[in-house]
């Protein structure tokens, strides 16, 4: 299937004044906005609550199969990611034009590739950046509903709608930097974003002191997103936290399966479900479902850190829980043949991964450096 991830969408509706269409239903209190689950290793579902897809689960709740999880996430990570924008022009201008544009989508190719296969790191390309956006969003609008304004609208720089565009793109550029290397691609992605940041605003913002302006934030949120350094604004917190909403096993499975097993990989396995909605106490109340204990690595680990140290922490609540029925066995028996170890999972998939042996590494760089044989020991 293809990668493209355009799909056919909903007409735009736009409202000027920024004001609830008064056509829009009343939702409840405890409306969930978003919704990452991933289910047997096979089952994966990204759930916006203005889903324009038919109710078919229990209680009303949409429940999606995919065959093909990368191109059916990102088909419906967009169309949450649209609905949440309809009432906000320019924001949703801004998507449909950063979605379909040409270097955005390099970009996300290979930072993916540096990331998954020279590294051996999880998902940092399309499906990451959309996923990521969604979420965002979710946070975003669960903060104004509660009536906590971004700097954005606390500087008077815009409104809503430029606090949305700022959060989706800002969220679904941060990680390109990564095509050049991991280190410092915090500041690698604020000079890649540039360009196509100028030619999507361009046409939205004719004014270059608001464009420039609003920019800012946009550029902030790319590069403070993992904490280095840590976000000074809100709206690069919003982006910080919906990064590190994205740990669920569907992430961390193909880094596995590429060998990559170590604590990181092993704790993304364990987590089932990561849920985004109304806080009891504070606006935002990020739940996360494991499967097996080992998930608290990814929540205490990637999770918190982006909530504690960002301006987020005023606003969020943050759950961790194992399922009712138990720890599931993520690997059912590990065996040493030659220098791999050979991992059986649960699921019937097998894994090799090559022992790190530091003084075979130290040997082997003598040998490339000094252009001499290694000697036996």
């Amino acid at each position: 299937m293809s990668d493209d991830p355009r799909p056919p969408g909903p007409e735009r509706r736009q409202n000027p004044d920024d004001q609830p269409r008064p056509d829009r239903p009343a939702r409840r209190q405890s409306d969930q906005k978003f919704k990452l689950s991933v289910q047997g290793g096979a089952v994966q579902d990204v759930e916006g609550r203005h889903s324009e897809l038919p109710a078919t689960g229990e209680h009303g709740k949409r429940v999606v199969e995919f065959t093909t999880p990368r191109a059916k996430l990102i088909e419906e990570a967009s169309l949450a990611i649209r609905a949440d924008l309809a009432e906000f022009p320019k924001a949703l201008a801004a998507y449909e034009a950063l979605r379909s544009d040409p270097e955005a989508l390099a970009h996300w190719d290979m930072s993916n590739y540096i990331t998954m296969r020279k590294l051996g790191y999880n998902d940092h390309g399309r499906v990451h950046s959309f996923i990521t956006g969604a979420a965002s969003l979710a946070i975003t609008e669960l903060l104004l509903d509660a009536g906590v304004k971004p700097d954005l609208m606390e500087s008077g720089v815009g409104d809503a709608d430029d606090v949305y565009l700022t959060v989706i793109l800002g969220t679904m550029l941060h990680d390109i930097g990564n095509q050049i290397h991991r280190v410092g691609h915090e500041a690698h992605g604020v000079t890649l974003a540039l360009p196509i940041l100028d030619r999507i605003m361009g046409p939205l913002y004719p004014d270059v002191f608001k464009r420039t302006k609003v920019r800012s934030f946009i550029l902030g949120s790319i590069n403070s997103h993992d904490l280095n350094p840590p976000p000074l604004t809100l709206e690069a917190g919003i982006t910080a936290v919906a990064d590190g909403t994205d740990i669920t096993k569907g992430r961390g499975r193909k880094a596995f399966s590429l060998g990559s097993v170590d604590i990181h990989s092993i704790s993304a396995l364990a987590v089932d479900e990561v849920v985004i909605e109304k806080g009891r106490t504070m606006p935002v109340l990020i739940n996360v479902t494991m499967n097996n204990s080992g998930g608290i690595f990814q929540v205490e680990e990637v999770l918190a850190p982006k909530v504690i140290r960002t301006p987020m922490r005023r606003y969020v609540e943050l759950r961790a829980t194992t399922r009712p029925e138990g720890d599931e066995q993520i690997l059912s028996r590990v065996r040493l043949e030659g220098d791999h170890f050979v991992m059986d999972l649960e699921d019937g998939e097998r894994v090799q991964v090559e022992v790190k042996d530091s003084q075979k590494k130290a040997q082997q760089a003598v040998v490339e450096n000094l252009g001499i044989g290694g000697q036996r020991s």
